[in-house]
């Protein structure tokens, strides 16, 4: 039995980067014998196991096959005659299929340390195009590591998927999962410019044009290090309310995501517009969106109509004064004045409001 840290591990500590997580993988060994050791089963399609002290992941070395489409289609083979080699083969990029022994030495069999130094993603074998999950990550991994190139046989391998329709069998939590992460990296522009260049992007996202403009703000929203809310929103800024909610729904968006996207969609043209806003629009506005509520939702929606809106000012400054001033009307002291009349609290409550907003 002989076990090996392999994948995003080995790579990051190639590439001098922290490592957080160690996958192993483990040779010449039965599920019985992992038990007998103490590890704890978790796997459900495969033998994984959970260290007894480390708690770290440990998967018997395995082979696959495709058996239907889609990323779920696969029927996987283990036993203790596996080799490591014939587990590397079945991963998707030549830098991510490399091994470390327990003595510290490096298994490389398919280039992936040099394809580390020429910043190539380059996948392994044509196992690849079986998965189509991969072209999702590979565009993830482009948006982490933006100087890394598609090597052209992998683009020229993605687009054949493409045509093929094995995008098309995406399940839509797997594709918002990698989405999301991608838009959590540094340069989140690569990620749809891989989609794009392969064809992914229309199959995936057919509501969005990855133009120039679009790119540089989303780009601009991460190096602000804006949370997942606000870089969705700002992806989806220039789309109509009613497209935001389709695309949300299909790929079940978190509610979070596609009600600030909304509300940003709704109202960048009104934000851009604040040195015209009178106080009774601005109270509007905040009532509009929930703000008295949710006056931190309401700050994300500031935040990214700021990152969508390039070369302009900033109105963000105002409008969170005003709504500080708003929010400090006692509304429930206005109520305690219209015990006969009830129906009048709402107008007088706005009306204290706007005249808050007027004065600060």
């Amino acid at each position: 039995m002989q076990a090996y840290v392999v994948g995003g591990a080995v790579r990051d500590e190639l590439l001098g980067l922290p490592v957080q997580d160690h996958d192993w993988v483990v040779v010449g060994a039965t599920p019985e014998q992992m038990l007998a050791r103490g590890f704890r089963p978790v796997g459900k399609d495969f033998p994984v196991f959970l260290h007894p002290q480390t708690h770290e992941e440990y998967a018997l070395a395995r082979t696959e096959r495709k058996t239907a489409p889609g990323y779920h289609g696969f029927v996987f083979h283990t036993d203790p005659g596996v080799k490591l080699e014939d587990d590397l083969i079945r991963r998707d990029l030549t830098i991510n299929a490399m091994a470390r022994a327990e003595d510290g030495s490096i298994v490389d069999p398919y280039g992936g340390r040099q394809d580390l130094h020429d910043r190539i993603f380059r996948h392994v074998s044509e196992a690849f195009a079986e998965d189509p999950v991969r072209i999702l990550r590979l565009a993830r991994f482009a948006a982490r590591f933006p100087d890394f190139r598609v090597a052209g046989s992998t683009n020229a391998l993605m687009r054949k998927m493409v045509e093929e329709g094995e995008v098309d069998a995406l399940v839509a939590e797997r594709v918002w999962q990698e989405l999301s992460r991608g838009l959590m990296e540094q340069t989140p522009s690569r990620m749809f410019a891989v989609l794009q260049d392969c064809g992914a992007l229309a199959r995936i996202l057919p509501e969005l044009e990855a133009d120039a403009a679009l790119m540089q703000v989303i780009d601009d929203a991460a190096g602000r290090g804006a949370g997942l809310p606000v870089r969705f929103a700002v992806l989806m800024h220039a789309l109509a309310q009613g497209a935001i909610t389709a695309l949300a729904k299909r790929l079940r968006v978190p509610i979070d995501c596609r009600d600030l996207a909304v509300m940003t969609a709704r109202e960048l043209g009104v934000v851009k517009r604040t040195p015209a806003l009178d106080a009774e629009a601005i109270v509007t506005l905040f009532e509009r969106s929930d703000a008295f509520r949710k006056p931190e939702r309401f700050a994300q929606m500031l935040e990214a109509a700021e990152c969508a809106s390039p070369g302009h000012e900033t109105h963000a400054p105002r409008l969170l004064r005003a709504l500080d001033a708003a929010r400090s009307v006692n509304a429930g002291e206005i109520a305690g004045r219209f015990v006969e009349n009830k129906a009048g609290i709402p107008a007088a409550v706005h009306a204290a409001r706007v005249a808050a907003v007027a004065s600060c």
